[in-house]
């Protein structure tokens, strides 16, 4: 047993997922199948940092497969995809911030008008919702 490789449950415990979160990455080919030697499949100790990044970038909001997709392109060393990539994803939580913006607008207007109209009528927010 090397010092540089893992068993599946150490590579996870090291890394802060779960097992069965490894198995779906290998599933998803963002990470390696190790051939097993003996019993146990051994995990090469750099793919902690690579599990990280692929959390990492989950929480940044990239979807399983645009990582994949980042993990080919650094390979190769491809600066400006990655930076389109990543352009894509920031116009895409722009958006969404956009979308929030008018949710939490709406939302203020509906409660400022329910607390202030007529008690014998209905709320206006169940109205709008309607």
């Amino acid at each position: 047993m090397s010092a540089n490789t893992l068993t599946i449950g150490r590579l996870a415990r090291e890394a802060g997922v779960g097992i069965e979160t490894i198995r779906y990455y290998q599933k998803r080919q963002l990470l390696p199948v190790p051939t097993a030697k003996g019993a146990f499949r051994r995990y090469p100790r750099e793919l902690v940092t690579r599990i990280r990044f692929i959390k990492r970038s989950q929480e940044l909001g990239f979807t399983l497969d645009e990582i994949a997709q980042l993990l080919l392109l650094e390979k190769g060393g491809e600066r400006n995809a990655i930076r389109q990539v990543a352009m894509e994803r920031l116009q895409q939580i722009e958006l969404k911030l956009a979308d929030l913006k008018r949710m939490q607008e709406t939302l203020s207007t509906l409660i400022t008008s329910c607390k202030h109209s007529d008690q014998t009528l209905p709320c206006p927010i169940i109205q709008a919702i309607i």
